[in-house]
């Protein structure tokens, strides 16, 4: 996430006492910004466990691939790629999510699958969570099967 996606994500995690972090150490704040990207995750968790899915895993990774999170929907796998951006952006938090990304996360979603014979055989279902910051509130769009 970069630029007025991660400066709204900035600016309501700073009106809900969220302490700053300090940048990374190579002065391009990429610590800063995974933190962010960890808070909007736990935001979209958050929402889909009120929905009644169950979290088996966050930020799993596989190859060169991460999936955000990887919950269980009776006897569905949902992998999530979780988006946000800032109201207003050229690029709506939904919209930003691209075809090669998509990609990538089918191809992770596969060597995980492989390396867990317990999801092997479940149903698999690719959802996006796409959070809008709005000053001090946020806004969750949840598209199952979105990819």
């Amino acid at each position: 996430m970069t630029g007025r996606g991660m400066d709204a994500l900035r600016r309501w995690w700073r009106n809900h006492d969220q302490p700053e972090t300090p940048h990374g150490d190579n002065g391009d704040g990429q610590a800063h910004r995974q933190r962010l990207g960890q808070q909007a995750e736990t935001l979209a968790l958050r929402h889909l466990e009120r929905a009644g899915l169950e979290l088996l895993r966050r930020n799993a990774r596989a190859g060169r691939g991460e999936i955000d999170l990887i919950l269980r929907d009776g006897d569905t796998l949902v992998f999530v790629e979780v988006r946000a951006r800032e109201h207003g952006a050229l690029v709506a938090a939904a919209e930003s999510l691209s075809a090669r990304k998509c990609a990538k996360v089918r191809e992770t979603a596969e060597r995980l699958i492989a390396s867990q014979p317990s999801w092997q055989g479940l149903y698999c279902r690719f959802d996006v969570v796409a959070i809008t910051a709005r000053g001090a509130h946020n806004h969750i769009d949840w598209l199952p099967n979105a990819f």
